[in-house]
């Protein structure tokens, strides 16, 4: 017996054994790295995250500083509501176009006249304005507010600033010039900075940044939410625990990135005039850092915090002289950036021996891809062997020689399966088996053979078209070959419409006559059936008569030397051939020989018909009708 292990160990052993010979000088420049090189790793991430942090809060000031300025010197923006809309109109979007994080831009005039152009992009200003689906911007507008018909709207508009939908809005609780934004900025005459305090229109706690314009009572302003701060302030890149807020000048929480501590922040605005303290633990130390000349102007220091060593760098943002003593503060646990930076270590350090799993990995899922494709031909090829040649869905595999053994398969599978239609499966499968040769070879034994016939079938098919006939035979030797394989017969010829059906060959069957004599019951009771559904469906009824008969002829293959045909000739087929012509004289639907009989009577209720002429015989035969199964 040779030695033999399966594919996917010879494999898994190769692999293996390759990668642990190239991974271990990996592994040991890997130990190599040290402890602190990953601290000065995390300090470092920490001082570009915090410029990025900060130099996109500034970015976001700074352009609506810009925005704001440049509106103060444009003369089209002096005129109150509802001159020069268009102009206004189109101002104002371009603003909000290019300052993304601004919520709103809007004018304030001195006869109460507002103009104001909304970002709708968050959901909740949306929700605020009962904006229609697909607004993206909102222009609210009150003007003529000393007239008989004030004009007071809200208009929606969609992402190309096409309107989609309008309606009145409640302009008397609200007068631009009562606001603090428009009140400082005249009171100033220079831009200014306001907030945090609760927006007019959208009643969310806002920063906003104001200008007047020259030689005007018009005030110009841009308006950027808390919420849209809190969400430039995201450390979370550096750690899950690392935090970021502003505090203004009265060392007030303005903005934080923890949504939670955000939400807090707002209800606190909204409800008082900002006494923010006792939020978060580290404002008091934030604080109290920016008293200190060495820290107050972007330095790093270590401080311990609740109990933990943390990072903290606080970076002052006033923008053009605007929101003095504001500055952002970004905290975060050094056991956190350490760790991140050992876990990059770790993973180098792992590298190899990741290798090594990935590469068994790898080589067991090869192998076993490989096995299971081969282990799957092999049931293919057992299959077609056992005849099952229905038609599957082609198996891919990544492998080209796989491929191509599969189609050769699917090649023979189809094949063999025409090859079946045409001849008895049993037979098929004995002739492509090892036992082939025997079955060609013809041999004298016992078979139990039933013939049938459509009575008039001549008639049926003179009063019906070529391609109904046959369908209606197709449908009708569908049901007769599936009756007589259930009950272990063959069907071993079709003659026109009618039927040759054998017993004991080419399959041994000890009880033959038996089952031939179940089988012409059965075929009676399906053909029954199937006339009531072809009167249903206006079909020709088809009445079958039957001859059974058992005894011995020679079964093999006959035919020329090119070409052969499995059936059985003799006495015996001739006799049940005879016997399907009497039931014509006779009125019956089985008729049966004396063999028959003295093989089933204790199984079957059979009527004498008597001693029998048959054509082409010279005795007479005992003939008898079979009328069912008795009942024990």
């Amino acid at each position: 017996m040779h030695w033999s292990k399966p594919l996917r160990l010879h494999l898994s052993v190769l692999v293996v054994a390759l990668l642990l010979c190239t991974s271990t000088p990996i592994i040991w420049l890997a130990f190599s790295q040290g402890r602190e090189a990953a601290v000065l790793s995390g300090e470092k991430q920490m001082r570009e995250m915090s410029l990025r942090l900060i130099e996109g809060y500034r970015n976001t000031l700074e352009g609506g500083y810009e925005a704001v300025a440049l509106a103060s010197t444009l003369p089209q923006l002096g005129s109150p509501p509802p001159q020069d809309s268009e102009a206004k109109h189109a101002f104002f979007l371009e603003v909000l176009r290019n300052v993304p994080n601004a919520t709103s831009v809007y004018g304030g005039y001195s006869d109460g006249s507002y103009l104001q152009v909304i970002n709708t992009a968050s959901s909740y200003v949306r929700q605020s304005l009962s904006a229609p689906d697909g607004t993206t911007f909102a222009i609210r507008t009150i003007a003529l507010r000393h007239e008989v018909d004030v004009m007071s709207t809200l208009r929606f508009l969609d992402s190309e600033a096409r309107v989609i939908g309008e309606r009145k809005f409640e302009y008397a609780s609200f007068d631009p010039r009562q606001r603090p934004w428009y009140r400082s900025a005249i009171g100033k005459g220079l831009p200014v900075s306001v907030g945090p305090y609760v927006a007019g229109t959208v009643k969310v706690p806002t920063l906003t940044i104001a200008a007047p314009l020259m030689g005007r009572q018009v005030v110009v302003g841009i308006n950027i939410h808390l919420q849209t701060i809190s969400r430039l302030l995201d450390p979370r890149e550096m750690s899950p625990r690392a935090r970021a807020f502003i505090i203004d000048g009265g060392d007030n929480l303005v903005a934080h990135s923890d949504p939670a501590m955000m939400s807090r922040v707002l209800g606190t605005w909204s409800g008082s005039a900002g006494a923010t303290g006792g939020l978060d633990t580290s404002l008091e130390t934030v604080v109290r850092l920016r008293q200190d000349p060495a820290y107050s102007s972007g330095g790093m220091t270590r401080l311990d915090l609740d109990g933990e060593t943390h990072l903290v760098q606080i970076t002052p943002v006033s923008v053009s002289g605007l929101f003095k003593g504001s500055l952002v503060a970004i905290i975060v646990p050094l056991e956190d950036l350490v760790a991140e930076a050992n876990r990059l270590l770790a993973r180098n350090l792992l590298v190899a021996a990741a290798c090594v799993i990935a590469g068994v990995a790898a080589s067991i899922m090869l192998s076993r891809m490989i096995s299971r494709s081969i282990y799957q031909l092999a049931d293919e090829a057992r299959r077609i062997g056992d005849l099952d040649v229905t038609e599957r869905g082609a198996s891919h595999s990544w492998i080209t020689e796989i491929n191509t053994l599969a189609r050769a398969l699917a090649a023979s599978r189809h094949a063999i399966g025409q090859f079946a239609l045409y001849v008895p499966r049993e037979v098929v499968r004995r002739i492509v088996g090892p036992e082939g040769s025997a079955l060609v070879k013809a041999t004298r034994q016992d078979v139990t053979v039933l013939f049938t016939d459509i009575r008039d079938f001549t008639t049926i098919s003179e009063q019906h078209s070529p391609e109904d006939v046959v369908d209606i035979l197709s449908t009708y030797f569908e049901l007769v070959n599936t009756v007589a394989e259930r009950h272990g017969g063959t069907v071993v010829q079709y003659f026109g419409d009618s039927v040759f059906a054998m017993w004991n060959a080419p399959i041994q069957d000890l009880r033959h006559a038996e089952n031939g004599g179940r089988c012409a019951l059965a075929l009676k009771a399906a053909i029954d059936d199937l006339n009531d559904a072809n009167r249903k469906h206006g079909r020709p009824e088809l009445c079958t008569r039957f001859g059974l008969h058992t005894g011995p002829a020679v079964v093999g293959s006959f035919g020329a030397i090119s070409r052969q045909q499995y059936t059985a000739m003799g006495d015996t087929i001739n006799v049940a051939s005879r016997l399907e012509g009497l039931n014509k004289e006779f009125n019956t639907s089985i008729l049966t020989s004396a063999s028959i009989h003295a093989a089933v009577v204790d199984d079957f209720e059979l009527r004498p018909i008597g001693l029998v002429p048959l054509k082409g015989r010279s005795e007479k035969v005992d003939v008898w009708e079979l009328v069912g199964e008795k009942r024990n």
